[in-house]
């Protein structure tokens, strides 16, 4: 068994590249399931495509609700007893979960896996405390963006191969990604060592675990509120492309599957090359709260360019600079981790995970309505595009209030 105290050098970087690897293994789960549980769905529903529709969607809201609600509980839980049981627990539940789900023989069945995947997903932010605890804060960002192209990895990975396996049997992506879970949890069981020393931990409190409680955290510090505030508002931006995408895509330039797909790979091969490639040295050279304003601004163009892009050529012009905006977030991240103490890493880390909780809940409803509405029949201001112009719009808040919060104070001193 691993040591349970952290490890210095080369062994805190081979325990960062297996998170990274867990995050990676974790998002390629999840993406697998995403071509084939719809079909499911609407087998267990005997082909009824309407009703299946709205029964996915309540899939969807109760998995980003046991995000709300557990991310919080198990950041305190591994502020309380270190992060190493968490992740390990987390991958074990996911893979057997994943088993559930593929052995499902009634719609409830499925549901009940589909909460559990919801739960046991809520680990990502303690994989994000790991981070906290075994890198010195000025290389921060640089590890979340290191994390961050775990997730656009998994994002390409995940569905094609999902829709590969799919095509031979609906439940064998299920059976893949358990697989996956497991043996990754199996690794970690022997190589991962505990990042977070027994001095270092807290005493696990329900107020601090529960959502509400978690997010007061927050508010303890004037920029950390603020920074929670921008990011709330990028997490609410960046709904409309998993939410609209493919909508959009095919009502304004008549794509068709195969051009959807390959256009989110190009989205998700951007994203992980700027998150890898380019997040330490935009950090490095311009500083964090530099690559978190610039990322903004990217964000705020790219998401501009998709809205009024009139053809599919120009809308795929701004990927570039949508994958820009990819710097912003490992970014508000090193600049939170620096304004909270060692043992409220993993609160800070399941305080977020509900910002990106709540983000679930009210972004799909927010920009599907907006597109349903500029495209309807009695719309006399025909914009498909209005769901992406709304994000690019909540971006620039992020970026004011971004700039407002992380402004250099002038002392007193200074100003005579």
């Amino acid at each position: 068994m691993a040591d349970p105290n952290p490890a210095p050098g080369g062994a805190r970087r081979a325990a960062v590249i297996f998170v990274f690897i867990t995050i990676v293994l974790d998002m390629v789960a999840l993406g697998m399931v995403v071509p084939v549980l719809p079909k499911l769905v609407i087998n267990f529903v005997g082909g009824d495509t309407a009703r299946a529709a709205r029964i996915y969607g309540l899939f969807g809201t109760v998995w980003a609700l046991m995000q709300f609600v557990f991310a919080p509980v198990l950041g305190a839980l591994s502020d309380r007893f270190g992060r190493r049981p968490v992740i390990l627990l987390s991958n074990f539940g996911l893979g057997l979960d994943y088993i559930l789900m593929a052995l499902s023989p009634t719609l409830s069945w499925l549901f009940a896996g589909r909460v559990i995947s919801g739960i046991t997903a809520a680990s990502v932010p303690t994989a994000s405390a790991y981070i906290s605890d075994v890198t010195p804060p000025e290389k921060r960002a640089a590890a979340f963006g290191l994390l961050g192209a775990a997730f656009g990895i998994g994002f390409v990975l995940g569905p094609a191969l999902g829709g590969i396996l799919g095509v031979i049997n609906p439940r064998l992506p299920f059976w893949v990604a358990a697989g996956f879970s497991l043996v990754n949890a199996m690794y970690g069981l022997f190589v991962l060592p505990e990042s977070l020393p027994v001095e270092r931990r807290a005493k696990f409190q329900w107020q601090r675990a529960n959502p509400v409680g978690s997010l007061k955290l927050l508010r303890s510090h004037p920029e950390l509120f603020g920074l929670a505030g921008s990011n709330f508002l990028s997490y609410v931006a960046h709904e409309v492309l998993p939410s609209t995408f493919v909508l959009y895509a095919s009502y304004r330039y008549n794509w068709d599957e195969r051009a959807v797909g390959l256009t989110l790979a190009a989205v998700g091969v951007c994203s992980g090359t700027v998150q890898v490639g380019l997040v330490g040295a935009i950090v490095t050279r311009l500083g964090e709260r530099g690559a978190l304003l610039g990322g903004l601004i990217f964000g705020i163009a790219g998401f501009a360019g998709f809205g009024l892009a009139p053809t599919g050529i120009l809308f795929c012009l701004a990927i570039p600079l949508i994958s820009l905006w990819g710097v912003s977030g490992p970014a508000a991240q090193g600049l939170m981790t620096r304004r909270v103490s060692p043992s409220e890493q993993g609160q800070l880390q399941g305080a977020n995970g509900s910002l990106r909780g709540i983000s679930g809940l009210i972004g799909p409803a927010l920009f599907t309505l907006t597109f349903a509405s500029f495209i309807g029949p009695r719309q006399s201001w025909h914009l498909p595009g209005a769901p992406f112009l709304l994000a690019s719009v909540l971006l620039a808040m992020a970026l004011i209030l971004a700039w407002r919060v992380t402004r250099p104070k002038v002392s007193p001193q200074a100003t005579k």
